[in-house]
């Protein structure tokens, strides 16, 4: 396990994933992320590349040849190495293996950077093509904080503050995970959504181009929670496990198949493309209150 620490926040990461684990402020020692007990979710902040979400039949084609993957890629289940380390930052590295080149032909070099600066954590994915074709991939994040917050409130005392008014449909997923081909109502002219516990029932709220740019957890009875901020990721996810004491709010660069999907990696909505040698790199911050 990897910690730093500033003087408001500490966070751990372990390298397996290069997965978050805690995020504590300092002067409370309240813990923001979720335990990861078992029961429910065994994980608390799985990094999600090359893929968002499930391909269809876990099957992709790629220049004539068909390749199984996993729902959410496989980072989250690789070894990362520590790349650089300060007292106040930390960047794990991936790079394509002998594993990974057999489910995902491409080379590439995955770093994610953990940075705190004053009361913020800041996380950055940077991917590189190391090949000498274009690079083709999904990448997002999948952190699960801890609802409810503090001691005597419930989860039903929170809610979500989107930053900017919305009028967003939710896009459903099927059985099998594929997003279904229309949207059906949701937010409507709120910058509120409530939560419950029923929400989630039917698998994860699936929206894309939100106008907002931060999403809040807040709670009338406690001045305490987080904002995370996602510009430049066109994408958002909004989930958890059945009765679960925790929320994620999952920004992403990519999404899930649709039910109509080809299976063509080329034709693969929300796929991003980079040049051999070029580095795409996209940044997510909580602010943690």
């Amino acid at each position: 396990m990897i910690q730093i620490s500033n003087e408001k926040l500490t966070i751990v990461v372990k390298p397996l994933g290069a997965e978050l684990q805690s995020i504590v402020r300092n002067d409370t020692g309240l813990e923001y992320l979720w335990s990861g007990d078992p029961a429910y979710w065994g994980k608390k902040s799985p990094v999600l590349f090359p893929v968002v979400g499930g391909l269809k039949d876990n099957t992709y084609r790629y220049n004539g040849h068909s390749y199984t993957l996993g729902r959410h890629g496989f980072a989250r289940e690789q070894e990362f190495t520590v790349k650089e380390q300060g007292p106040e930052h930390v960047t794990f590295s991936l790079t394509d293996n002998d594993a990974t080149r057999k489910v995902y032909p491409f080379r590439f070099e995955f770093s994610i950077q953990y940075l705190l600066q004053d009361d913020q954590l800041q996380v950055t994915y940077q991917v590189e093509n190391k090949d000498d074709k274009e690079l083709l991939f999904s990448v997002g994040a999948h952190p699960a904080f801890k609802v409810p917050l503090v001691p005597d409130t419930t989860y039903e005392d929170y809610y979500l503050y989107f930053n900017k008014e919305e009028d967003a449909g939710r896009w459903p997923l099927s059985g099998e995970g594929q997003i279904e081909l229309a949207p059906v109502p949701m937010l409507q002219h709120t910058h509120e959504l409530p939560l419950k516990k029923s929400l989630f029932y039917e698998d994860a709220l699936v929206f894309k181009q939100l106008s907002s740019t931060a999403i809040s957890i807040r709670s009338r009875l406690t001045p305490h929670g987080l904002t995370l901020a996602f510009e430049g990721f066109p994408y958002m996810g909004i989930w958890s496990a059945k009765d679960a004491d925790f929320v994620c709010i999952e920004p992403w660069c990519g999404i899930a198949d649709n039910v109509a999907a080809t299976g063509e990696l080329e034709e693969k909505e929300g796929i991003n493309r980079l040049s051999p040698g070029k580095i795409f790199d996209r940044t997510w911050t909580a602010t943690i209150f």
